[in-house]
């Protein structure tokens, strides 16, 4: 097995990790305590914060993405996607060390290939909106 790169390899893989586990409790409605506890090995520590922070933060979160949704609504948004939005909008929010740039081009890469066609470019452009509202220096 290779080492990861620290921030390269390692968040990316990190990123998938909270996707796949936080996907598995929208669908089985359990809570993210329930999906540790039954999970043989700990995900890793970026995965682990984020599914923790996201599930903290979560009403605040979807009131972010819902603020920055034109002519949507959230609870229209497939599920993968919702929670591709959670994930990108709980690091533009908690992560500063994480470059918008860096977190933006995940979603688009997580989008296209575990969701719609469509959902790359809506999600690109939603989470767009909401690195502008969290990080206006930036924009």
């Amino acid at each position: 097995m290779t080492a990861s790169i620290p921030g390269l390899g390692g968040r990316r893989e990190a990123r998938e990790e909270a996707l796949s586990f936080l996907y598995e409790t929208e669908l089985t409605g359990s809570s993210v305590a329930e999906a540790l506890d039954g999970r043989t090995l700990p995900p890793e520590d970026y995965a682990l914060a984020m599914v923790e922070g996201i599930a903290a933060a979560r009403d605040e979160l979807d009131d972010i993405i819902a603020r920055n949704l034109t002519g949507w609504r959230l609870e229209r948004m497939p599920i993968i996607d919702r929670v591709i939005a959670r994930m990108a909008t709980w690091e533009l929010q908690s992560r500063p060390d994480v470059p918008t740039g860096a977190v933006l081009s995940e979603v688009v890469e997580l989008a296209a290939q575990y969701c719609g066609e469509d959902s790359p470019r809506f999600l690109n452009g939603v989470l767009r909106a909401v690195a502008d509202e969290l990080r206006p220096d930036e924009s």
